[in-house]
């Protein structure tokens, strides 16, 4: 039985744009995939950074908090020695 021309001509030409659209669309997958990566990337460096600057802010607090602590063992030691050694 045979095959009108026109319909073996569109199925070709859609099998033919189909096989041209592929290269492209896999490009077009890979640099979204890629992007999306990278972005995930950046997300997380800037999060561990935020991370990171609250805990040496928390470090730097408990530095100065031992050393306010010391200072005033010291003074209080200090004085202690002035009145019983007076």
């Amino acid at each position: 039985m045979p095959v009108n021309s026109q319909i073996t001509d569109s199925v070709t030409q859609v099998n033919t744009q189909v096989i041209g659209d592929a290269p492209a669309m896999a490009m077009g997958n890979l640099l979204m995939s890629t992007s999306q990566a990278l972005s995930n990337a950046a997300h997380n460096a800037t999060n561990a950074q935020q991370q990171a600057n609250i805990t040496w802010q928390a470090a730097t607090v408990q530095g100065i908090q031992s050393l306010m602590a010391t200072g005033s063992a010291v003074s209080g030691r200090t004085a202690r020695n002035l009145i019983e050694g007076g």
